[in-house]
């Protein structure tokens, strides 16, 4: 898997446990696609503040996941489901993921 994409998916599970500006910032250099000076323009900070800030945020994400393992847990618990033939049961536990 491409490290964008898992980055953006470990920001899916943990995204809720940063700052409302490191989600900012993760989200306009992610998602928005804007440079890292655009972002420093926006923000009035300097480019390598910004560089810092979102590394810093990729950093807590890969941490996060190495601690608590959400991401690893919900391809295990999906890769058992396959295995799963009762529907109702198979309906239940994807209504927990």
């Amino acid at each position: 898997m491409e490290d964008r994409e898992y980055i953006i998916i470990l920001y899916d599970y943990y995204g809720e446990l940063l700052s409302d500006k490191q989600r900012e910032y993760f989200e306009e250099y992610y998602f928005d696609n804007l440079s890292l000076s655009e972002i420093s323009e926006n923000e009035d900070k300097s480019r390598n503040a910004i560089h810092k800030g979102i590394k810093s945020v990729v950093s807590k994400l890969y941490e996060y996941e190495d601690k608590l393992k959400l991401y690893e847990k919900d391809n295990k618990l999906r890769k058992i489901m396959e295995k799963i033939n009762n529907k109702d049961i198979k309906k239940e536990i994807e209504e927990l993921l």
